[in-house]
């Protein structure tokens, strides 16, 4: 077990190692939080860029960290390591453990297991913590006085969104550490968006059912271990702090905090005290997701503060979401790879787990496996809809364990060589990540499993080889659609052949009258799959389309299904006459003007 891991003691020696590294940018100019932070970063993150720390925020002292995750190699130096892979063959050590035979095998196995018990978090009490340098309470508490971001034009307001939420169990006083976005109200109250299946929700009912008040603690700032491990899917119960600790390689140090019965990371930058009253809630959103999207408004509880508490001389540390690639897409991919471990503790066949960026953590996962006996796939794929946070994948996709499920473009093209629709579709209805907005009502919906691994005997039928033929020309499809403002062919040269079209909707079932259309003017039927987008300029941009596709399809009511194994598949945004009752969210996007702003700005902040 690797023992040789950087462990940063605050926030603050992070971003020292970052500018070290070439990875951090000091932006001089005067900058507004609100959305002008937004667009810039969205920017740089999108270019590959730094980390970026903006030291002169309009209005406020204390200057805004940003994108400091915003790559593979700046994750890996946020969590002491050359490559995050090393932690979790840290994690699959400790889980291989054979029984002992031999008293070295015992006394070897007890050290390995004392490697991961030895960094629990340790409660200390010096004079002045670093986190309370200054404590504020009463009427002298004041969000405005922190650099809290509007992201997006269309959020209902500032939002706090990297913070990491301290509660504990009334059942059994288990510290339970969350990363939980915080729309601010007013200078002393903000929201607590807490989704049902979050251990911070299961806290909070405990409370209610009790009929007790709620503390809580919104740590802002903390050293990289710290942050991760919040956002990490841990099994219930297990304290996040200890495995801070174990990737650290050192124990988390906590102060108790000053107004409530909670203890904090020592050196984080603020400290948010207060409770959740468990009788008011409040209409919190809409907020710009990681899907791409705005989430919609709904009522949540309330965070009431009751101190806060700060360094001398803080970082606001904060994160932006919305369309891929974004800063916590290199955090999943980080999360992924060191939990696949622990994944396969239960699902031993699984070898490889991508979360593509396009299917926002949910709604894709790819999956490769050792495959040894007949319908091992679907039965997987069953599996992985009762599993932790897989339950809630909305797509899966289950190969051999020959295919790189990393380059996407492969996995493309071996789909549409060795696709077969009789045989390798799987749907099925279950939970869904609230985010989800394509199903028919939140939270529960259609999934689809692809299986394309090789058949074994026993399955009932080998793929039918489908025959190469030519692409017809494009303007031959099209023609006499006059909705139809672009197509697009990607992969040309795969035996199923597929088309992406983008239309001027203007009426429900509009996208399933195109596929027709088009497969009426196909009179050399060379064309197997027909996706079917709104008015667009990116569908020569395959990762747009997937995201588009990822986000928008209701397997069951969007897979048109037709004779020869032709399918078309309904990406456009639905309406009532279509059986969707819901609001379809908005795209997100920023305003012109602060677009235009930031482009005269552009060349005088030195980011690449």
């Amino acid at each position: 077990m690797n023992n040789k891991r950087t462990a940063y003691s605050s926030l603050q020696e992070f971003i020292s190692r970052l500018e070290r590294e070439d990875e951090l940018l000091r932006i001089k100019a005067p900058v507004s939080p609100i959305l002008e932070i937004t667009e810039i970063a969205d920017r740089a993150i999108k270019r590959g860029g730094r980390a970026l720390l903006f030291e002169n925020v309009t209005g406020y002292d204390a200057p805004v960290l940003i994108n400091a995750y915003g790559s593979a190699r700046r994750m890996s130096l946020a969590l002491g390591v050359e490559d995050t892979g090393e932690i979790a063959d840290d994690i699959q050590q400790l889980i291989s453990l054979s029984p002992p035979q031999r008293l070295r095998e015992k006394l070897s196995i007890l050290a390995r297991l004392f490697e991961f018990t030895k960094f629990p978090p340790k409660i200390i009490n010096p004079k002045t913590p670093p986190c309370q340098e200054v404590v504020l309470t009463k009427d002298k508490i004041d969000l405005d006085r922190i650099p809290i971001l509007q992201c997006w034009p269309m959020d209902g307001g500032r939002f706090i969104t990297f913070p990491a939420v301290f509660t504990k169990s009334l059942q059994t006083g288990r510290r339970n550490v969350g990363m939980y976005r915080m729309q601010v109200y007013d200078e002393r109250t903000t929201g607590m968006h807490w989704h049902i299946h979050k251990d911070g929700a299961s806290n909070y009912h405990e409370y209610k059912e009790a009929g007790k008040r709620m503390p809580a603690a919104a740590v802002i700032g903390t050293d990289p271990a710290v942050t991760f491990a919040a956002t990490a899917p841990m099994p219930q119960g297990i304290d996040e702090m200890l495995l801070a600790g174990f990737i650290r390689k050192k124990n988390v140090e906590l102060v108790r905090c000053k107004t409530i019965d909670l203890e904090v990371p020592a050196t984080a930058e603020y400290v948010l005290e207060g409770y959740v009253d468990l009788e008011e809630t409040r209409i919190e959103g809409p907020f710009g997701d990681h899907t791409g999207y705005y989430s919609e408004k709904a009522p949540y509880p309330v965070f009431h503060l009751t101190a806060v508490t700060h360094r001398r001389n803080p970082v606001y540390f904060t994160t932006i979401v919305g369309k891929p690639p974004m800063e916590d897409c290199f955090m999943v991919e980080a999360t992924s790879k060191i939990f696949l471990p622990l994944l396969r503790t239960q699902h031993p066949e699984i070898v490889d787990l991508d979360l593509p960026q396009e299917g926002t953590f949910h709604n894709c996962s790819i999956i490769s496996i050792k495959k040894r006996y007949p319908y091992q796939a679907r039965k997987l794929m069953s599996a992985l809809w009762g599993t932790g946070q897989m339950s809630f994948s909305k797509m899966l996709l289950i190969t051999d364990d020959n295919l790189d499920i990393r380059d996407h473009n492969l996995v493309m093209r071996y789909l549409l060589d060795n696709f077969d629709p009789d045989q390798d579709l799987f749907q099925t209805e279950g939970v869904l990540d609230v985010l989800d907005h394509s199903a028919d009502q939140p939270l529960y919906g259609s999934k689809l499993g692809l299986d394309l691994t090789l058949r074994l005997p026993g399955e009932l039928k080998q793929r039918r080889k489908h025959k190469q033929r030519r692409v017809p020309p494009i303007n031959s499809l099209v023609e006499g659609i006059p909705c139809i403002t672009g197509a697009y062919i990607p992969f040309p040269d795969t035996r199923w052949k597929l088309l992406v079209v983008s239309i001027k909707k203007e009426r429900p079932h509009q996208a399933r009258e195109v596929a027709e259309a088009v497969w009426k003017n196909d009179r050399h039927s060379g064309i197997d799959i027909i996706l079917v987008l709104d008015d667009c300029q990116n569908l020569q941009d395959n990762s747009y389309v997937a995201w588009k596709m990822f986000n928008n399809v209701n397997p069951n009511k969007d897979l048109m299904f037709y004779r020869n194994n032709r399918i078309a598949i309904d990406v456009t945004k639905k309406c009532k006459a279509e059986g969707y009752d819901r609001d379809w969210p908005a795209e997100i996007g920023m305003d012109d003007k602060t677009v235009a702003k930031i482009d005269k700005l552009w060349s005088k902040l030195g980011i690449e």
